[in-house]
């Protein structure tokens, strides 16, 4: 991974679905930050996400951004107990359906096998799939949205007592306890 896609991401999700959700950060707040403003910015993410494609057109990077959103949308609602709406299940999964990748072992490590002749739509598959693991899997009731200030970042609360509030304890959880200290 690059030293400029570690600046530009965070990529401390291990849910690679709600990784990619987290290339807009600051949901919460009125300025939501956009990290990827062009197909460029999507390459580098997808590279550092071990998903490296060529190049990403204009049309596909539009359709990466409403798969992001699709994942968001979906994952928020899961988040607060609610069935997903029925455009973004179905964005979702002619994603996934489209995707053509497979996993393979490479020297030990879990890596995915993209097509050359559509690695965006595999790339994004393997997004959508991820997606549709977590939010129709068991672990569905673990999906929850950060408490963090302006964050809404989500996360699988994945601690023994299900009780875990920030999406990060090195990113929002210590913003929270920081801001504690400063007000005693």
């Amino acid at each position: 991974m690059t030293v400029e896609a570690r600046q530009l991401f965070r990529l401390d999700n291990e849910v690679l679905a709600f990784r990619f959700t987290a290339t807009i950060s600051d949901r919460a707040d009125t300025a939501p930050r956009e990290r990827l403003t062009d197909p460029g910015r999507l390459e580098l993410w997808l590279h550092a996400s071990e998903l490296a494609v060529p190049e990403v057109s204009p049309l596909e990077f539009q359709h990466a951004l409403d798969l992001r959103e699709a994942i968001y949308r979906a994952g928020l609602a899961a988040a607060v107990s609610r069935q997903p709406d029925p455009d973004d299940v179905a964005l979702l999964n002619r994603t996934a359906a489209v995707g053509q990748s497979s996993p393979a072992l490479d020297n030990g490590i879990a890596v995915w096998h993209l097509s050359p002749r559509a690695p965006v739509p595999d790339a994004l598959g393997v997004l959508a799939a991820d997606a549709i693991r977590v939010l129709g899997g068991p672990d569905r009731g673990r999906i929850k949205a950060c408490e963090g200030p302006g964050c809404a970042g989500l996360f699988l609360d994945t601690s023994r007592g299900a009780n875990r509030r920030w999406c990060s304890m090195n990113t929002c959880g210590n913003k929270v306890k920081k801001s504690r200290l400063a007000d005693k």
